[in-house]
């Protein structure tokens, strides 16, 4: 009776790490990589945003100041300074 209860305990105890290897392989190949085609998504969007803002900002004729790592560069339209020469 010993043995059928030790194997009862190991087939019930692959089992589980069967079913838990099937979790992590179902997430690593079907949820991570929608997870970062959403992320790639946003990112195209709030990049394509951004550069929008950026033109129409510009059009304003003023003075349109960027900064990034700690230098910062002023953008002005080239028709806004044709325009005033």
């Amino acid at each position: 009776m010993k043995i059928k209860d030790k194997r009862d305990v190991l087939i019930l105890g692959l089992g589980i790490v069967v079913i838990l290897l099937a979790i992590v392989l179902c997430y690593i190949f079907l949820v991570q990589p929608a997870l970062n085609g959403l992320v790639v998504e946003g990112y195209s969007i709030g990049q394509e945003e951004t550069v929008s803002y950026i033109m129409e900002y510009a059009k304003t004729c003023q003075q349109l100041p960027l900064t990034y790592n700690n230098e910062t560069v002023n953008l002005v339209a080239l028709e806004c300074y044709q325009e005033s020469e």
